[in-house]
C-alpha cells in the first residue's frame, strides 16, 4: 500500500514493537526474525522471570559473546529493542525486594548492550494499598526516586504502570520528583478502570508517557475492539506532540490465543496502518444517491460486518463503506450500460445497434473487472484471507459453502480432488456472482457451473439420478425435508 503524504514522517515518529515475553520467545534470539516477519518496528525485550529469587534470569548478563549475538541478530533483522522490561515485577512486590536498585542497575546494562532509553517497571505485585497507604507509599516513592535517579545518570529513563488516573499519577511524580521516572502507560489498565484514553493522556501530558502499551485485555484483536477508540488516542497525541514506542502486550483473539503471528501480527500491522500510514474510516460515496437507496445498501453491507464480528468497530466501519461504495459501483455501471443499450435500441437499427449493444457489454466487462481486482484490494487492507472468504460468501448468500455441503452429503464416495474441484468450481462461480447485478444473475452464475459439476462427476462414473434418489432417501430417514 502506498504510503500518503506525511505519513513517512508519522512512521518516524511513532514506531510500533511487541513484548517478547508475550510472544513467547523471552530472551530468545528468535524473537528478531519473529518481530520482522510480523511488520515491527522493534521490540520490549524481557530480563526474564524474577519469581522469589534476587535476580532476573538474565541470560544476557555477563555473557558477551551471547549479547552481541543478539545484538547483530536484531542489527540484521533491522529490529530495535524500544524498551527492556521488568516483568517480574507484574508479580512481585517493590517494597519488598531488598536487591531492587542490583535489579535496576542489571538491567540498565542490559539496556546498553541495545543503546535502549526506556525500561518498564510494572507496580501491580505491589498491589493497590500503597496508593492510600502513607507509610508503604513513602517507600514506593523512596525507592522508584532512587532508581529514576540512577536511571538518569545513564541516560535513561523508567516507565512505571499502576493502575492510577492522569491527576493521581502526576501528583505520584511530583512525589517521586526525579527525571528518571515517567509513566508507561498501559490502554489495559485504563480501560479496565473506565477511563477515556485520549482525555486521561491529554492530562498526563506528553513530557510524563515514556511509552505505550497499546493494547487490551485478551479477547479479540485491537481492530475489533469497540471499547478503544483507538483513532481518538492518535489524534490526542498528534495534538500533544508526542513521539515514541507502542507495544502490543496483549489483544489477543480467544479463539486462537497461542497463533503468536496471527494475534501480534494483525495488531502490530493495525497500530502501524492508524500511526504511520494516516489510517482514517474509509468514507462512504453516498453524495447524490437517495437517502432510502443509501439506507438499504448500509443495512445490507452491515451484515458482512455482523458476520465478521466487526459492526461498530473502526475496522468494522471501512468495511462496511468498502461493501456498500461496491454496490453502489455495481450499480453505476449496470445503469450506464443499460442506458447505453436503450438509446442503441431506440436511435439505431440493424448491425449498428447490435454493434452499440455488444461495446456496451465489453465496457461493462472491463469495468467490473477492474472495479473487482480493487474491491478485493481495498478490502485486504483491513482483512485477512479468511475474513475476505466471509465477505464474499455473505455477498452471494453462502451458496459455496450450502452447495458443497450438499455435494457431500449427496455422494458420500467423493474422492478428495473430486471435492477439492467441486470446491474450486464454486469458488470461481462466486467471483462472477459478486459481480452480478442482481439475485437472480448471481444464482444464474451458480448454476452455470452446477451444470459443469454434474457433467464432472457423470463423466467420472456417478450415476446423479441414483445418488440424488439415496440423498433424498437419507435425508427423510434423519427427519429433514428436501
Amino acid at each position: 500500500m502506498m504510503l500518503p503524504m506525511g505519513a513517512f514522517a508519522q512512521a518516524a515518529r511513532y514506531k510500533v514493537g511487541a513484548c517478547d515475553w508475550m510472544m513467547l520467545k523471552r530472551q530468545k534470539l528468535g524473537e528478531f526474525k519473529l518481530a520482522h516477519e510480523i511488520g515491527c518496528d522493534g521490540v520490549e525485550l524481557d530480563m526474564g522471570g524474577l519469581g522469589k529469587r534476587d535476580s532476573f534470569a538474565n541470560q544476557l548478563r555477563g555473557d558477551k559473546a551471547q549479547a552481541l549475538k543478539f545484538k547483530n541478530t536484531a542489527k540484521e533483522y533491522g529490529i530495535e529493542v524500544g524498551a527492556v522490561a521488568m516483568s517480574g515485577f507484574y508479580g512481585q512486590d517493590l517494597t519488598k525486594k531488598d536487591t531492587y536498585m542490583w535489579l535496576a542497575e542489571d538491567c540498565f546494562n542490559t539496556m546498553d548492550i541495545f543503546g535502549t532509553k526506556i525500561a518498564f517497571l510494572p507496580l501491580g505485585g505491589t498491589g493497590k494499598d500503597w496508593y492510600e497507604n502513607k507509610a508503604k507509599r513513602k517507600e514506593v516513592v523512596k525507592r522508584l526516586k532512587r532508581m529514576g535517579n540512577a536511571a538518569a545518570k545513564r541516560g535513561k529513563v523508567i516507565g512505571i504502570d499502576t493502575r492510577l488516573d492522569a491527576a493521581a499519577s502526576l501528583k505520584l511524580l511530583k512525589e517521586i520528583n526525579s527525571k528518571g521516572i515517567k509513566i508507561f502507560y498501559k490502554w489495559q489498565t485504563q480501560t479496565e478502570e473506565g477511563k477515556d484514553i485520549a482525555k486521561d493522556i491529554a492530562t498526563l501530558g506528553a513530557k510524563n508517557i515514556c511509552a505505550f502499551h497499546a493494547s487490551n485485555t485478551d479477547g479479540k484483536w485491537l481492530r475489533n475492539d469497540n471499547t478503544i477508540d483507538v483513532a481518538a488516542i492518535k489524534a490526542a497525541l498528534d495534538k500533544m506532540g508526542w513521539s515514541g514506542w507502542l507495544f502490543v502486550e496483549r489483544s489477543r483473539d480467544t479463539t486462537q490465543v497461542r497463533n503468536v503471528k496471527a494475534n501480534y501480527g494483525d495488531n502490530v500491522n493495525f497500530l502501524k496502518y492508524i500511526f504511520q500510514n494516516g489510517g482514517e474510516v474509509v468514507a462512504l460515496k453516498s453524495e447524490g444517491r437517495p437517502a432510502d437507496y443509501v439506507n438499504s445498501i448500509v443495512k445490507r453491507s452491515e451484515k458482512v460486518t455482523n458476520a465478521l464480528g466487526l459492526t461498530g468497530s473502526f475496522v468494522g466501519l471501512s468495511v462496511r463503506n468498502i461493501v456498500a461504495n461496491r454496490y453502489f459501483a455495481l450499480n453505476d455501471i449496470y445503469t450506464v450500460r443499460d442506458s447505453i443499450k436503450n438509446h442503441a435500441k431506440k436511435t439505431l437499427e440493424g448491425e449498428a445497434k447490435n454493434a452499440a449493444i455488444k461495446n456496451a457489454e465489453n465496457e461493462t466487462d472491463s469495468k467490473l473487472y477492474r472495479s473487482h481486482a480493487g474491491f478485493i484490494a481495498d478490502l485486504s487492507i483491513y482483512l485477512n484471507d479468511k475474513q475476505i472468504e466471509t465477505v464474499k460468501d455473505v455477498m452471494t448468500y453462502n451458496v459455496v459453502n450450502v452447495t458443497y455441503t450438499a455435494q457431500c452429503d449427496m455422494i458420500p464416495t467423493l474422492k478428495e480432488e473430486e471435492k477439492a474441484q467441486i470446491l474450486a468450481w464454486l469458488k470461481e462461480a462466486r467471483e462472477f456472482a459478486i459481480d452480478a447485478e442482481n439475485s437472480n444473475k448471481k444464482h444464474a452464475a451458480f448454476g452455470k457451473y452446477k451444470g459443469r459439476i454434474n457433467n464432472y462427476l457423470s463423466k467420472r462414473g456417478y450415476d446423479l439420478v441414483k445418488e440424488r434418489e439415496g440423498w433424498y432417501k437419507r435425508i427423510k430417514a434423519r427427519g429433514g425435508t428436501i
